[in-house]
């Protein structure tokens, strides 16, 4: 199940690369995925967790306990991307970051 959600995340990687994404590793009895990220919004553990009897995704911030359910395939990487990194200032953000302005 991990290398499947790394294939997923991988069909978007430059939005996976804005989070700061590093150290993948599986989740015990392969049920997921768990690796760092920094980005804008959150910096810790994320954790990508697959539940067999739905078919759909959980997503976990560890360090705060946020956790997101029933997330399908498709809109993984969009739901990981909007609680790591989107910010309502994104593009002023990124400018400011990489001193764009």
């Amino acid at each position: 199940m991990a290398e499947y959600i790394l294939q997923i995340l991988r069909s978007q990687l430059m939005v996976v690369f804005s989070w700061g994404f590093h150290k993948p590793q599986r989740l015990p009895d392969d049920r997921g995925l768990k690796f760092q990220v920094e980005g804008f919004k959150y910096r810790g553990s994320v954790e990508v967790i697959y539940n067999e009897g739905v078919d759909l995704f959980e997503v976990v911030l560890v360090d705060t306990g946020v956790k997101v359910e029933d997330v399908y395939l498709d809109s993984l990487v969009e739901v990981i991307d909007n609680l790591v990194e989107k910010t309502s200032n994104y593009q002023q953000r990124v400018e400011e970051e990489y001193a764009l302005t």
